[in-house]
């Protein structure tokens, strides 16, 4: 189903719990973003796997080739992602870590002055005021897309403009770096010796994947996939009890399926669409970018953090996406990925507030 004029979602959503008769669909998907990462890796371009695929499966969606994903695979993808990102948790992290209440609390700041300027850029483009918030918000798809509904916006057209706002972040901030620093693209994970995982490694690391799980659902954790998974890692890996983490083909594996996923998700938009879609969302992600720009310069001076670890903590992609690219890019990733996750918190606990606020004001019917 083709998306409107108005640049809303098709009504199905490829990413979903597939049944039989989608498998032939899904190993398509699969092999597409597989022949799209190797392409990229072929041509030593940055992040290879996760952009090929997302670029692969997004060209095909837009050529009316149905694509879809299964999203209990990208779950599992994501809880692998997060043991990986766990074991980026050193106890020499803790030396850096000194800082970090600086620029955690500063993320209130940044989200609050993205979400009103991206509101105010939502609206001059023609949004009705509650799809135009939700849109603008600098973050959490999933949670952006729930409130929208829960409020009476536009969920679809809220869908389109983060996934096209995250499809943005990635595909620019990797290249970019490429050209203002030396920078090797390339598969990395955090096992510094190279050994081959133990009997007891396996254990420890599906034993933080699984108890991770359950203790963030329980604690309702945002992304809970995500951050149970690296919390419970961080933790066996900071007290020293394994230095391993998951092998480089299965970060090959979760970087196709998560790029397959955000490819996925243009299904039903015309080029029209896409045009529209991309000039829209170019605007918001580079205003987004601004406002990140600014935090990591301020930021910088005031604490010393590099640059380019404030950057990709305060860039307004997702936060998988963006632990991914953090990963690939050989900055802080313990850093970038625990600040996503605190944005993440901060979204769901602020802009419900902000919202009332701004309705109560009469700024939103």
């Amino acid at each position: 189903m083709p998306m409107s004029d108005t640049g809303t979602a098709p009504e199905v959503n490829p990413v979903r719990r597939l049944t039989r008769a989608d498998l032939p669909i899904f190993a398509r998907t699969v092999a597409i973003a597989f022949i799209g990462g190797a392409i990229f890796n072929a041509l030593n371009l940055p992040l290879p796997w996760m952009l090929g695929a997302m670029m692969a499966t997004g060209s095909v969606t837009l050529m009316r080739i149905e694509t879809n994903m299964d999203v209990r695979l990208r779950t599992l993808m994501i809880i692998v992602l997060g043991v990986l990102l766990g074991s980026a948790f050193s106890p020499e992290i803790l030396d850096r870590a000194a800082l970090w209440p600086i620029t955690l609390v500063s993320l209130a700041g940044y989200v609050l002055l993205s979400t009103v300027t991206g509101y105010l850029y939502f609206r001059l483009a023609g949004f009705e005021p509650k799809t135009a918030f939700f849109s603008g918000v600098p973050g959490g798809l999933n949670e952006m897309v729930t409130l929208t509904g829960a409020m009476g916006g536009d969920e679809r057209q809220v869908s389109v403009a983060h996934t096209t706002r995250i499809f943005l972040v990635v595909m620019i901030l990797p290249f970019l770096f490429r050209l203002i620093q030396d920078f090797e693209p390339g598969l990395r994970t955090f096992s510094g010796d190279g050994a081959p995982l133990t009997i007891a490694d396996l254990a420890l690391l599906a034993g933080s994947a699984v108890a991770g799980l359950y203790a963030a659902r329980f604690l309702r954790l945002p992304a809970p996939h995500l951050t149970g998974p690296m919390v419970a890692s961080a933790a066996v890996h900071l007290l020293g009890l394994t230095h391993a983490s998951p092998p480089v083909i299965v970060v090959a594996a979760a970087q196709i399926l998560l790029g397959a996923s955000v490819g996925a998700r243009f299904a039903g938009l015309t080029y029209r669409d896409l045009g529209r879609v991309l000039r829209l969302g170019g605007v918001a992600t580079v205003i987004l970018l601004t406002i990140t720009s600014i935090f990591a310069v301020g930021l910088h001076a005031i604490t010393g953090i590099p640059f380019e670890s404030l950057v990709l903590a305060f860039s307004p992609g997702g936060l998988t996406e963006m632990s991914l690219v953090a990963l690939a890019l050989n900055v802080d990733t313990a850093f970038v990925a625990t600040h996503h996750i605190v944005r993440i918190t901060v979204v769901v606990m602020i802009v419900p507030f902000l919202f009332k606020i701004m309705r109560k004001r009469g700024l939103i019917d």
